[in-house]
């Protein structure tokens, strides 16, 4: 725990996702919040999707963090936060409009399950 999942638009020019995935790991990690070992990122491209009505060219990055219940309000907003301008920094580009944003999503503690295998 936690789960990152980065979701960005095929119109998102200029983004090293195995990069912007280790740099946003490293985010976390600085946080407190999280072990290193624990935090699991992943990347999805979205190829078909609308933005508004306008025909002119937009993209969007999203961040969704999930992290087990429990924590407060302020540390929601500080991890959002730090996500976010790490995304500011990744995704400067010279493609169209893009949209940056973060979204913190609980995860009932109570039920969620992990085992881990070691060889």
């Amino acid at each position: 725990m936690p789960h990152l999942t980065i979701e960005y638009t095929k119109g998102v020019q200029g983004v090293n996702t195995s990069a912007a995935l280790r740099e946003l790991n490293e985010v976390l990690v600085a946080s407190g919040h999280f072990e290193e070992s624990h935090i699991k990122s992943r990347a999805v491209l979205i190829e078909d999707f609308a933005i508004g009505t306008a025909l002119e060219p937009r993209g969007f990055v999203h961040a969704k963090l999930a992290i087990l219940s429990g924590r407060t309000p302020e540390v929601k907003e500080a991890l959002s936060s730090s996500v976010l301008q790490a995304l500011q920094k990744i995704c400067r580009s010279q493609g169209p409009h893009v949209q940056l944003c973060v979204e913190i999503m609980d995860i009932d503690r109570a039920s969620y399950s992990k085992a881990e295998h070691r060889p």
